[in-house]
């Protein structure tokens, strides 16, 4: 039998699943409403018993899914809640550096309010003023040197190119060659920063600044040159900083013992700096530091990356400019601080772990790391080992070394 619509034409009979749904008092809300569905109409029809249990269970599974809604929302409420939290203290935070910190910093920041707020960390719209006055400018670098050194560097480049190999006369003592792998080393390594955030890739908004930061660097200073890590730091300093003012900074950062003592490759220096490493690592996490000495996994095999990128390339960006700002307001001890959190926030799964386990998980560490569950575990390291603070403990040990290059035995503490 045919069916008609009601302009008269011919139409298919509705099918029994479109029956079944009309005599329902509610709409299914997902796939799981099949159990409610009637037989195909060749097999035998449910009998009630098993219409009745299926009933029930699908409306267990609505309850629950409402239940699963309910939760989603509520999370969703607290994250926003959370949001507009954070948001709120960032703005007051803005307002107390520009008005009051900013205004009267050689008077308040080391008062312990700034020192608890910098702890928070700085807002990044005044992250990059906050760098530039903590690390100072020793080496009273103007914006007219880096305009000479960078119209040095292009000078180079494009004597590189054209296939030139002319050797300036204050650069003699540097051998060409040197330099010309060194500015090569910066296009390659260009290429490697950040490369998730494509600015720094070539034709990005950022390439030309980093490549011109970098060039004029090994001009000021032909005697480091470039060394691979440099672009991390730089690229850092861009994302908070003018051009010229992000090579100022770029340059004093440089210039501080602990990483002329990397840069330059101190291997003696750098040795004495893992041994300072290594009493705060016994002092603090004395389980983990035995179970290091056991499977041989020595700083050098992660501190190595974590000091010449300043953590910019291990941990996530916004994380690192945490540990920067710190880093500003302490020093170098604040880096082997926070090698130290790092080490205490993985302690339980690296005792469980061999040697190449432990050196894969600290080389590669997690995309995600919890910020302030991180932040509390530094928080908890102690740098002071039998009444020492980490420049004593460190100078003590430097005192040690010389001795032991003159040949005489170094005294015991």
């Amino acid at each position: 039998m045919e069916y008609e619509d009601k302009a008269g034409r011919p139409s298919k009979p509705p099918s029994p699943k479109q029956n079944v749904r009309k005599n329902l008092d509610f709409e299914p809300l997902s796939t799981t409403a099949l159990i409610l569905e009637d037989r195909p109409a060749n097999l035998p029809a449910k009998p009630a018993e098993e219409a009745q249990k299926h009933r029930q269970q699908y409306e267990e599974m609505v309850v629950q899914a409402k239940k699963r809604e309910l939760k989603e929302a509520q999370r969703r409420k607290k994250q926003l809640e959370e949001r507009c939290r954070l948001e709120e203290n960032i703005g007051n935070a803005v307002l107390t550096w520009n008005n009051e910190i900013l205004p009267n910093w050689e008077t308040m920041w080391c008062s312990r309010k700034v020192r608890d707020l910098w702890w928070q960390g700085i807002p990044p719209s005044v992250r990059g003023k906050v760098w530039s006055l903590a690390i100072g400018n020793e080496l009273n670098i103007t914006h007219e040197l880096f305009d000479i050194c960078l119209a040095r560097a292009k000078e180079r480049w494009r004597s590189l190119s054209a296939g030139g190999s002319e050797v300036e006369i204050e650069d003699a003592s540097f051998p060409a060659a040197d330099r010309e792998a060194s500015l090569e080393l910066i296009k390659l390594d260009i290429s490697r920063t950040f490369p998730n955030l494509c600015i720094f890739q070539q034709g990005g908004p950022y390439h030309d600044m980093l490549h011109s930061i970098l060039g004029a660097y090994t001009c000021y200073r032909p005697d480091v040159g470039y060394v691979q890590g440099m672009s991390f730091i730089a690229a850092v300093l861009i994302l908070n900083l003018d051009t010229e003012d992000a090579f100022i900074a770029f340059s004093n950062l440089l210039n501080k013992p602990c990483q002329m003592a990397f840069f330059r490759v101190d291997h003696g220096l750098m040795l004495t700096y893992f041994a300072a490493f290594e009493v705060f690592f016994e002092e603090n996490l004395p389980k983990l530091f035995a179970h290091f000495k056991k499977n041989n996994l020595t700083p050098d095999i992660y501190l190595i990356d974590w000091i010449f990128t300043l953590y910019s390339k291990s941990l996530p960006l916004d994380l690192a400019c945490r540990i920067w700002d710190v880093f500003c307001r302490d020093g170098e001890e604040f880096l082997f601080r926070t090698a130290l959190g790092v080490l205490k926030l993985f302690e339980d799964i690296l005792t469980k772990m061999d040697f190449i386990h432990m050196a894969q998980l600290l080389t590669r560490l997690p995309d995600h790391l919890p910020a302030e569950e991180f932040f509390a575990c530094i928080a908890t390291i102690q740098m002071q080992s039998r009444n020492k603070k980490w420049a004593q403990v460190l100078a003590a040990l430097q005192k040690d070394s010389r001795e032991t290059e003159k040949g005489s035995p170094p005294p015991r503490h």
